[in-house]
């Protein structure tokens, strides 16, 4: 059971509230930073960083195990369906937790349809269950989420009220976003069954434009997915990102 930030040594309630602030609030989202992003949030040397984290791992046993206990931890993950058969048979039963899918196609596919469909599915499985929408490009549309929920039998209006949505203007907002969404799962994770992001890196190919910063945007952007993937893991989230594509000859 996680004690709190307060019982690894040298936390203090000062260093403590900084690390929450930064959507570090507890000892395995320690356990599974960088030394580096520790000593930037909490004002400390990497030196000490890399001894909280080490304390952090011994704390939650993190180290190697059998393959046949880590197997185990396949048991956990949670599928969501879209309720066409065909399609989630394709998928081995639906969109797994713990996991990013990515859902990309050309504009007009669908992709946001899809997306707001397994939101409202999401909510169809728990009455306690909520969702996360990040949108990039004006996508979200609370229509569409009555419209599924009428036709999977939820209550559009209790839908409405289980969904947070927020705008992302650019790509520092897209990534302080999920800052914020990993201060929502410590509070409440285990309510939390699906994180939208439509679309994943909209804001990023409008930002860096030409090959002179094709370096600088993928190493924002690599960053950006890793803490997608840990908060998936982490809080045995299904994450899904959309992402538009087009033909080179168009």
């Amino acid at each position: 059971m996680d004690e709190g930030l307060t019982s690894l040594t040298g936390v203090g309630a000062t260093t403590a509230e900084k690390l929450e602030s930064a959507g570090l609030g507890t000892i395995m989202a320690i356990a599974v930073s960088s030394p580096a992003e520790i000593a930037d949030t909490a004002g400390m040397s990497e030196s000490a960083a890399r001894k909280l984290i080490k304390q952090a791992r011994e704390t939650l046993k993190l180290g190697f195990e059998l393959a046949k206990d880590f197997a185990h931890k396949r048991d956990a993950i949670l599928k969501i369906g879209t309720g066409c058969t065909n399609f989630d048979g394709i998928l081995n039963g639906g969109f797994e937790s713990g996991a990013i899918t990515e859902v990309y196609g050309p504009f007009g596919s669908g992709k946001t349809q899809l997306a707001h469909l397994l939101v409202v599915r999401a909510l169809l499985e728990d009455k306690n269950n909520m969702a996360i929408f990040i949108d990039s490009e004006n996508t979200f549309r609370a229509d569409r989420i009555e419209d599924f929920s009428v036709a999977n039998g939820v209550d559009p209006k209790e839908a409405l009220e289980r969904i947070y949505v927020s705008r992302a203007y650019n790509s520092d907002h897209q990534m302080l976003l999920i800052d914020e969404v990993e201060k929502l799962l410590q509070e409440n994770g285990n309510k939390y069954r699906i994180l939208v992001l439509d679309s994943l890196t909209s804001h990023f190919r409008a930002e860096f434009i030409g090959r002179g910063t094709l370096a600088t945007r993928q190493q924002k952007l690599n960053r950006h997915m890793h803490q997608l993937l840990k908060i998936a893991d982490l809080y045995n989230l299904v994450v899904l990102v959309t992402n538009q594509v087009g033909s080179p000859w168009n």
